[in-house]
């Protein structure tokens, strides 16, 4: 099937159906966070419940990095380095370098010691201020690679095109090998994401879709049992199977993209008005929950158990977390200037 080459429309659903049901498994890994280092500290089957949440859940990053290629290397209008900077690059800049001291502050706030703030913003060029800005140290640098990359896309043919993903997914393997390679750098790595976006944006995947449910599926095995067998040989957790860049977390994140196009025109207007929304205001979700975090997570590393099981407790405060986000979002969203921070 030839790739073709629409200019693409921010409203369309599958989209949203990928930003939204991302950002919900974003808040799912940092409330199970507590839980992944316990390992042998609480019954098998409470931390087991949790990593497989986790296992399950590790293309969520991935998968908005796929909806930025698919979008902004399909463009077909003239470039305008001008208007690139002012209205994309900034859109993510200024809500990150906000949020950075914001975190700063709330850090030497929660340890009573201004000193901590100031360390905080000192070392921020080199360390996220909280655990969740470490995404945009990544994602920001993709941004100046992309008005490069699309016309390269577009002067190249699907079977060229086949060849640079393949290319990427042997790279993707020789991480997970650890094989040296100077090319097994984070911003390579995660440009891979957006040519597989693109491509995947750009042609008709449904007669593939059996095809990629079954690689998808058998990813998701591979994490869930590789996870049990990683982390029982060496006697902790480990993330080995299902990290950003492994090869399992593509091609889950692949099957989620075909799937979602297939399938997302079925859902009910109700419930199309939900999913947009959350994907509207997804950016500032995922901005502002791990405030919302800190009280739980705290309580959860004091008495894990006082919140039930695992397995219900994490869907449940995943979805608590998500609504009073959701909601804040959408408040602060209505503000002059505060907008900015959650764009």
């Amino acid at each position: 099937m030839n790739i073709t080459m629409p200019t693409p429309r921010q409203d369309i659903f599958y989209l949203h159906l990928l930003r939204c049901i991302a950002a919900i498994a974003v808040i799912a890994i940092h409330v199970l966070g507590p839980f992944r280092f316990l390992y042998g500290e609480i019954p098998f089957d409470a931390w087991f419940s949790a990593v497989g949440i986790n296992a399950l859940s590790r293309w969520a990053v991935p998968i908005f990095m796929m909806i930025s290629g698919a979008l902004l290397l399909s463009s077909n209008k003239p470039f305008d380095a001008r208007h690139y900077l002012k209205r994309r690059l900034g859109k993510v800049v200024i809500p990150f370098v906000a949020w950075s001291l914001i975190y700063a502050g709330i850090s030497g706030a929660l340890a009573n010691d201004p000193q901590i703030t100031v360390q905080a913003i000192v070392d921020a060029p080199a360390n996220p201020t909280w655990y969740h800005l470490w995404f945009f140290y990544d994602f920001i640098p993709l941004y100046f690679v992309i008005p490069l990359l699309a016309p390269l896309l577009k002067a190249m043919n699907e079977e060229q095109i086949k060849i640079l993903l393949a290319g990427w997914l042997t790279l993707t393997c020789m991480h997970f090998l650890k094989v040296p390679s100077f090319l097994r750098e984070p911003l390579v790595l995660f440009i891979g994401y957006l040519v597989l976006g693109w491509y995947l944006f750009n042609r008709d995947n449904r007669s593939q879709l059996p095809l990629w449910l079954g690689l998808g599926i058998s990813a998701a095995v591979i994490n869930l049992l590789g996870s049990y067998w990683a982390s029982d040989h060496k006697g902790a957790y480990s993330a080995l199977f299902m990290g950003y860049k492994s090869i399992n977390t593509v091609v889950i994140g692949a099957m989620l993209f075909v799937l979602a196009q297939s399938y997302a025109e079925r859902l009910g207007a109700a419930l199309r008005r939900i999913v947009t929304s959350i994907s509207t205001y997804s950016l500032g979700i995922y901005l502002i929950h791990p405030l919302l975090l800190i009280p739980i997570r705290s309580a959860i590393e004091r008495d894990y158990a006082q919140f039930g099981h695992p397995a219900v407790a994490i869907p449940a405060l995943t979805l608590l977390t998500l609504v009073v986000a959701w909601a804040l979002t959408a408040l602060l969203a209505r503000l002059p200037i505060v907008r900015q921070l959650v764009p």
